[in-house]
C-alpha cells in the first residue's frame, strides 16, 4: 500500500487499529483474477509474537480453495472516512482529498481443524458480544446440538500468519494548524458519522492546535 510519510501508522498503532475494527475484506488471487468476501475477524499472536487473523467464510466460498497455506492473502481493514472540499481551508489554491484510516494485513493463510474452528466460533463471538454489554452474551450453547453441528459444517475456519503489517491515518497531518481546524471544524459540522469521526480523531491527533478554542469556550463562561 502506497503510504507517504506524514500518514504511515506504526506497527503497534495499526494492529490496535484492526483488532479494534474487527472487520476486513479477505482478498486472494485465483490465478487470473482476485477473489475478496467482507468477513470479520479477530488477532491472536503465536508464542513468537507473530500476529495472526482469524476468520471464517461459507463452505462454497471460492477462498476456501485458496487457503492453502504459502499464497499470501490481504486483510483491508478500513475505518471512517470523509470528503474534504478546497473551499474549507484557510489557505487558497487547494484542492479535493480525503481523509480516511486503513490498515492492511497480509500473509498465508491455512484451514483451521474443525476443534480450532469449534474455539473460534466462541471467540469471535465473545468479541462482539462484549460490545453489546450489558446484553447478556450470546452462547453457541444456546443453540440446539443439530443446530449448531449443521451450522459448522457450512463453514470454514481460515488463519492468517500476518507477515506484513501496513497502516495509513490520512487525517491532513502535513498541513497548517489554520488549515487543519478549518478541515476539522467544517468536518465536524457535516451530517455523516465519518465526517463527525475523522474530526474527532483529528482532534484527538493535535489537541493543542484546538487550544485557543477551548481556552475561548471557557472565557465565555460567567
Amino acid at each position: 500500500m502506497y503510504t507517504p510519510p506524514p500518514f504511515k501508522s506504526d506497527r503497534a498503532a495499526s494492529l490496535a487499529f484492526a483488532e479494534a475494527r474487527g472487520f476486513a475484506v479477505a482478498c486472494a488471487w485465483d490465478g487470473k483474477k482476485p477473489v475478496a468476501s467482507p468477513l470479520p475477524f479477530y488477532l491472536t499472536s503465536a508464542n513468537d509474537g507473530t500476529p495472526r487473523a482469524a476468520f471464517h467464510v461459507a463452505r462454497h466460498n471460492p477462498l476456501v480453495k485458496l487457503a492453502d497455506g504459502t499464497a499470501s492473502w490481504l486483510l483491508a481493514v478500513n475505518g471512517a472516512d470523509a470528503y474534504v472540499s478546497p473551499d474549507w481551508y484557510v489557505s487558497p489554491d487547494q484542492v479535493p482529498t480525503w481523509l480516511y484510516q486503513v490498515v492492511h494485513l497480509s500473509g498465508p493463510v491455512r484451514v483451521m481443524s474443525e476443534d480450532e474452528l469449534a474455539e473460534q466460533i466462541e471467540a469471535l463471538s465473545a468479541k462482539f458480544e462484549d460490545r453489546l454489554l450489558p446484553k447478556k452474551p450470546w452462547l453457541s450453547s444456546k443453540m440446539t446440538s443439530g443446530r449448531l453441528e449443521a451450522m459448522k459444517k457450512a463453514i470454514v475456519g481460515l488463519e492468517m500468519t500476518v507477515e506484513e503489517v501496513e497502516g495509513s491515518f490520512k487525517l491532513n497531518q502535513h498541513k497548517s494548524e489554520p488549515d487543519y481546524v478549518a478541515i476539522a471544524g467544517s468536518l465536524a459540522s457535516q451530517a455523516g458519522a465519518g465526517a463527525q469521526h475523522i474530526a474527532h480523531l483529528m482532534r484527538e491527533a493535535r489537541p493543542q492546535a484546538f487550544a485557543n478554542e477551548t481556552n475561548q469556550l471557557e472565557g465565555s463562561v460567567p
